[in-house]
């Protein structure tokens, strides 16, 4: 007799389907279609695996340079170092506490390299060019400083006590970059939080994220009845109803981002992120689609990050 994930038996097409649990049912999907990194991450964080495993698995994604390339972001492919690429190695590492020592220092030389003339990073190094790159991400001869790319990862680097010459300049950056933000919009707002979660300096930080959280409430980026959320705008260039929650800005209660939020809120929010598993046992993808393989790629680490922040509220997975 045929056997399921979970090792139940799968009965016939007349009989009713066995209840099977939040994690159950992702799991399944995570080993149906997610890339090896992916799978040793899930096992990492849910199953107990070794972060060796993990770190094994995303070494393959490590260039000679130092940096990571070979579709680790899914949105850019091909194999050239891109700092989109070496932020998401960093999160991994620093989501398996391995965030340290000559790995990241070696990192770093990567990042003061590829920086703008004023010590930040761009979204796209222009090394990029000719590969396939999702077409909201431009390639540009001379890229900007971006707030999005350089944000959570000299955030990240702070809160792991990281440090090198690279970060001080970045730091001023950040600091501009978030002190005067104005209109904004969401994906800039969670690269200003990833920042001041890990900046240095607590209480300008918090003053800085009382600013950030009074303006999110009055341009409206973050829906706050989920049942309404037709009634809360848009930003400019995202994908129709590609809307941002509560727990988009506050992955975990010790974010600063919390605060923003009352309890209604935020449970609200919770329930919402629960009620989006899919009947596949993932999570979906809200920004703009351009190519079948970056979306498929993509769904796993949507799912990883719904259930760490599901787990981290303490909502039960199963």
């Amino acid at each position: 007799m045929p056997e399921s994930v979970a090792g139940a038996p799968t009965g016939s097409a007349d009989s009713p389907r066995p209840t099977r649990s939040r994690l159950a049912r992702a799991e399944r999907f995570v080993w149906l279609t997610a890339r090896v990194l992916e799978q040793r991450r899930f096992a990492h964080h849910f199953l107990g695996g070794s972060a060796d495993a993990v770190e094994a698995a995303l070494s393959a994604y490590r260039n000679e340079d130092e940096g990571y390339g070979h579709g680790l972001e899914p949105d850019l492919r091909g194999p050239v170092s891109q700092p989109l690429h070496t932020a998401h190695a960093l999160r991994v590492l620093d989501a398996i506490g391995r965030c340290g020592g000559q790995r990241v220092e070696r990192v770093c030389r990567y990042l003061s390299e590829v920086s703008t003339s004023d010590g930040a990073l761009p979204a796209i190094h222009p090394s990029q060019r000719g590969y396939p790159t999702a077409p909201f991400v431009p390639v540009v001869d001379d890229p900007p400083s971006d707030l999005l790319a350089t944000g959570p990862v000299v955030g990240l680097l702070h809160r792991n006590k990281v440090w090198h010459a690279w970060l001080f300049r970045a730091t001023d950056f950040c600091w501009t970059a978030v002190e005067t933000l104005g209109k904004s919009h969401p994906y800039e707002v969670h690269a200003a939080v990833a920042f001041l979660d890990g900046a240095p300096d607590r209480s300008r930080a918090q003053a800085a994220a009382d600013r950030l959280g009074r303006l999110v409430r009055e341009q409206r980026l973050a829906v706050l009845d989920p049942e309404r959320r037709a009634e809360y705008p848009v930003a400019p260039g995202y994908a129709p109803g590609e809307h941002h929650f509560p727990h988009d800005y506050a992955r975990v209660p010790e974010s600063m981002a919390r605060s923003w939020f009352t309890d209604e809120e935020m449970a609200r929010s919770l329930d919402f992120l629960q009620s989006e598993q899919q009947e596949d046992g993932g999570w979906p993808i809200t920004w703009r689609q351009w190519a079948p393989s970056a979306a498929m790629e993509a769904r796993p680490i949507v799912t990883l990050e719904a259930l760490r922040t599901l787990r981290a509220y303490g909502r039960a997975l199963g």
